[in-house]
């Protein structure tokens, strides 16, 4: 018996280890492709001004008699400024004054441009080595930028494990300001003593400020949920953080105008490792989508009472009311931001989300696997949107771990990916990090 035990046990050990030297190898190998692709683009960038000024040469070859087009060769240092580090421009500045020298001494005609035109290749050359400088120097300031863009989108959005406290995740996030990479929608993930918390919320209106109240709320929502027993307190706690933060930019002289934002709560309470089962989850919806059940069996709306967004609480003295709703074994929760399901086509008509999963799914019955799911949404909204994504938009989909088949394993070979595409420097673009596109 514990021979059989042992040899079962090397068996799975050697599995696992093909596994794992799989998944590396195939990061490898793209990490090579993209360094290959670096490499001839910067080849290509360093050889583009010499293929120029050997094309000069050669028209001024062919027309030396009648046209002096040596000249020409300022516009070789030029290039190389747009392309080119400051090394390589200085170096084809001072070959183009070489080779104008050259040339026009070896003319048959060697007044037709002479003095003038070696002192307008100089300039030319000089002038390169200026605009090459502005350009390096501009590119370290977007460089620099887009750091703290990111710093800011990872403070606002963390990044999320694939699997934690039990639930299977993954997102896609793509905002309306490409540049800026963070905007007003908001999501997050919290274990808790009381459940796994939830959160995705959409503050109203765009630019800096809805990204002021969006990490004032997530920020308020990771404290909450990880020690409020009820999920309305939850709630509670968010609508008065973001009167706060309101009325704190009101004292600093703020124009802005009052902002509330739409956001639904969803608990999932401590599963059961022992396998399958059809559980229940808590939902509290203030203002926003009601999230979606989507199953191999179809997609439906989820019961609840939708109450008044955050921010707006004070208007009626009302809290939201928590829904209980059952939620079966391998069905997976959907919630998205307006900006998939306003996404309009050509004749003004809005994305059909529900009407487009319940057809996928009629083709791929697997298609509620949450990497899966998110692909799908996110890409049939940018189909049906003729003018592009014009609004933030989110899509989060999440399913209890053990709800699918097999989930111990795929967990692992997530987990040995990550790994593989931290060591190297990539980063995944799914399973529960940012990019961008897959959250």
């Amino acid at each position: 018996m514990g021979k059989y035990v042992t040899q079962d046990l090397r068996t799975a050990s050697l599995a696992s280890g093909y596994g794992s030297v799989a998944a590396f190898g195939a990061l490898a190998d793209q990490v090579d492709e993209t360094r290959l692709r670096q490499l001839y683009q910067r080849g290509l960038a360093l050889l583009s001004p010499a293929a120029l000024l050997v094309g000069i040469l050669a028209v001024d070859a062919v027309t030396s008699r009648g046209f002096h087009s040596i000249v020409w060769v300022v516009l070789v240092p030029g290039l190389a400024a747009v392309l080119c580090g400051m090394r390589a421009t200085a170096a084809y500045g001072v070959l183009t004054v070489l080779v104008y020298s050259g040339v026009d001494a070896s003319h048959p005609d060697p007044h037709m441009e002479g003095l003038s035109g070696l002192i307008l290749v100089a300039v030319g050359g000089l002038c390169a080595l200026v605009a090459c400088a502005g350009r390096l120097r501009a590119q370290r300031r977007v460089r620099h930028i887009r750091e703290v863009a990111e710093t800011t989108r990872r403070t606002v959005l963390r990044p999320l494990p694939s699997r934690w406290a039990g639930l299977e995740q993954a997102a896609a996030y793509t905002t309306a300001d490409v540049a800026a990479r963070v905007g007003g929608d908001f999501y997050d993930i919290q274990p808790s003593a009381h459940g796994t918390r939830l959160v995705l919320g959409d503050v109203q209106g765009k630019g800096l400020n809805a990204v002021a109240c969006a990490s004032a709320l997530i920020g308020s929502f990771r404290e909450a949920a990880a020690h409020e027993v009820d999920l309305v307190d939850v709630a509670v706690r968010m609508d008065q953080r973001l009167q706060r933060h309101q009325g704190h930019m009101q004292a600093l002289g703020s124009e802005e105008p009052e902002r509330f934002a739409t956001a639904v709560l969803v608990n999932f309470p401590e599963g059961d490792p022992t396998g399958p089962r059809d559980t229940h989850v808590e939902i509290v919806n203030c203002g926003h989508l009601t999230p979606l059940a989507v199953g191999q069996h179809g997609v439906r709306t989820l019961p609840g009472v939708t109450t008044l967004p955050l921010g707006l609480f004070g208007l009626t003295g009302d809290v939201p009311d928590v829904a209980t709703v059952p939620l079966a074994a391998g069905e997976t929760l959907l919630l998205v931001s307006d900006g998939v399901t306003e996404a309009r086509d050509g004749n003004g008509d809005f994305y059909p989300l529900r009407d487009d999963l319940n057809t996928a799914l009629r083709v791929d019955p697997d298609l509620a696997e949450p990497r899966r799911l998110v692909r799908h949404v996110r890409a049939a909204a940018a189909r049906h949107s003729v003018a592009g994504l014009t609004d933030d938009t989110t899509v989060l989909a999440v399913r209890q771990e053990h709800s699918a088949p097999g989930a111990t394993e795929s967990g692992a070979e997530s987990r040995t990916l990550t790994a593989a595409a931290e060591v190297t420097g990539a980063v995944p673009a799914e399973g529960g990090l940012t990019s961008g596109a897959l959250r």
